[in-house]
Order: C-alpha cells, then structure tokens, then sequence
C-alpha cells in the first residue's frame, strides 16, 4: 500500500511504526518522517486516529489502578501456604541468629 505520496516513508511503514510514533519511542529523523506522511495521508491518517484513541482507551482504563492491600495480603498468604505445602521447613535458632531451611518433598508418581 502506498499514498502516491513522493515522502520516504511507505504505508505500511508507517502503519508498522505508529505504536512506536504514539510511544515516542523513534528518533527524531524517523518521527519526522512518519509525521510527514501521516499529513498527507488520509488514509494512514485515520488508521492512526483509531490506534491513538485504543491506546488512550487502554490508559484510562488500565493504568493508576493498584490492587487493595487487603487482596495483596491474601495473595501472599495463598502463595507462601501453596509453597510451605511442597516444602519440608526447617526453623532453627541459634547464637548466630535464626536459619531456615527449605527443601522439595519427594512425591512418589504412582
């Protein structure tokens, strides 16, 4: 797909890079270049529109959002019971401090 535009840069490579433009995550030369074209192409140009507003959706909706504390503490709960479950712990005290061993349980496989 091309414009017919006489820029460098091709339709599908703009389409390619528009994740990255929206990102500015290219440099400088290759922003400008895509830029450029998306100004005179209506049809990259209305691509380019649909991808801003799924990403400006995706930010919106997914980001600045932190899970309650509670949750977090059940989770850490769940992982270490799943853990200590498979494991054979051993706590020790002694002059130098406390160690702790872990090791795997062997399950037979019937």
């Amino acid at each position: 797909m091309n414009c017919g535009g006489s820029d460098e840069a091709s339709c599908e490579d703009v389409l390619a890079e528009v994740w990255l433009f929206l990102d500015n995550e290219c440099d400088q030369q290759r922003r400008a270049a895509v830029q450029e074209h998306l100004d005179g192409c209506g049809s990259c140009l209305e691509h380019f529109g649909i991808e801003e507003h799924i990403k400006a959706l995706l930010h919106r909706k997914c980001s600045g959002e932190h899970a309650p504390t509670e949750l977090k503490e059940r989770l850490r709960s769940s992982i270490r019971e799943a853990v200590l479950s498979k494991a054979e712990v051993t706590v020790e005290q002694g002059p130098d401090g406390t160690s702790v061993e872990v090791r795997t349980k062997r399950t037979s496989i019937e």
